[in-house]
């Protein structure tokens, strides 16, 4: 048995399609000795959950969690990893494979298995299976996650295109379900997953036995990809997916670009990245848009504003950008963007943008700021 029982963490909204994935790596795990840890959340809502774990011989461990919260997080935090390390512990079993609820979170699950149990436990693939019937329509909408009816916590007012973009950001493989696997939409489905993830295989339900076993994670790795305020950058369009890529050395006008967003944002899927508000000069701040809901937050203070000592408390990623782009004047003040969308016309996009960023005359304005109330530790000048 190996020193570390690896673990694969799998994922996906539509429950129908995650548990064929999950039941086809559990029948062809190498050696045959897997085990399947999986969760009722039928009962979220009265606050307890049914969690079994099986192999292929029978179910090993059944229990029902009670929650005071009735959360998918409440229900996996603090109870998972000893499962996880009792299963290690008998020697008997050569991997597991978690089968993670729609509402939960595979990169906190992998984090807490690293931190908890790093000497018995090792995550070896985070997987994540998308129903291409409904992903692409359910990226580019404002639909919360409960108007798909996905048991969460009542106060999870998460868009439904966050939950699944979290998911394929941070799979080092992405499973497509889908009716007709070379179908247009698929084909879609298919673009926008590889737009949002450069980095993670795509495989189809028909050919996710070739994922399991296969070791695909490095937690390092998948924390520059996820940082925030980074961006993702394909190497090039696929059909109707296209990804703006656009930078600025000068910065946002406040009114201009809060007047701006609903444009920004329509029909885009996913967009993401760094933005220098002439307004608060001192607060780098992140975008974070997902279908049409989109929120911009402070990621903490400049490059510049910091002492070279302290330079590690910004990410690696805004770290090595920086050292390449660094201005003589304003340091590493400055916003770039990757937004991606079907059908997206990048060339108005980037008009769009331009038009709100300052102009010459501006830079010396005094300026009325609409974000200022809702940027927690805003530095508005």
């Amino acid at each position: 048995m190996p020193s570390h029982l690896p673990i694969t963490l799998l994922t996906g909204v539509d429950e129908p399609s995650r548990g064929t994935v999950a039941t086809t790596l559990l029948d062809t795990a190498e050696p045959a000795t897997a085990v399947l840890v999986e969760y009722d959340v039928s009962g979220l809502a009265g606050g307890s959950v049914l969690r079994i774990a099986r192999s292929t011989s029978g179910v090993i461990d059944r229990e029902v969690i009670r929650m005071g919260h009735p959360c998918v997080s409440c229900a996996m935090r603090g109870s998972l990893v000893p499962l996880l390390v009792s299963i290690a512990a008998t020697g008997k079993y050569g991997s597991v494979i978690v089968s993670v609820p729609g509402a939960g979170d595979t990169q906190a699950l992998a984090e807490e298995i690293a931190r908890d149990a790093g000497d018995d436990l090792r995550v070896i693939s985070v997987l994540t299976v998308l129903d291409t019937a409904t992903f692409t329509e359910d990226v580019t909408s404002e639909d919360l996650i409960h108007d798909r009816g996905i048991p969460t916590a009542p106060e999870d007012g998460r868009a439904i295109a966050e939950v699944l973009v979290r998911q394929v950001e941070y799979a080092n493989a992405v499973i497509l379900h889908a009716d007709e696997p070379e179908g247009a939409q698929a084909q879609v489905a298919r673009a926008l997953a590889e737009a949002m993830n450069p980095q993670a295989l795509v495989r189809t339900t028909e050919t996710a036995a070739e994922l399991s076993g296969v070791r695909l994670h490095d937690p390092d790795a998948a924390e520059t990809w996820v940082e925030p305020g980074s961006i993702s950058a394909p190497l090039q369009s696929e059909g109707r997916v296209e990804t703006l890529v656009w930078q600025s050395t000068r910065p946002f006008h406040p009114e201009r670009l809060y007047d701006a967003l609903e444009d920004l944002v329509a029909g885009t899927a996913r967009g993401k990245g760094t933005v220098w508000l002439a307004s608060q000069p001192h607060a780098r701040l992140g975008w974070d848009s997902f279908g049409t809901n989109i929120a911009l937050g402070v990621l903490g203070p400049w490059l510049a504003d910091l002492p070279a000592e302290r330079w590690s408390e910004v990410g690696q990623t805004h770290q090595a950008r920086s050292a390449l782009e660094w201005h003589p004047e304003h340091g590493d003040r400055a916003s770039y963007l990757s937004i991606t969308g079907i059908d997206l016309d990048v060339r108005e996009l980037a008009r769009l943008l331009d038009g709100c960023v300052i102009r010459a005359d501006e830079w010396d304005s005094t300026m009325t700021d609409p974000f200022a109330p809702y940027l927690e530790g805003s530095t508005a000048a």
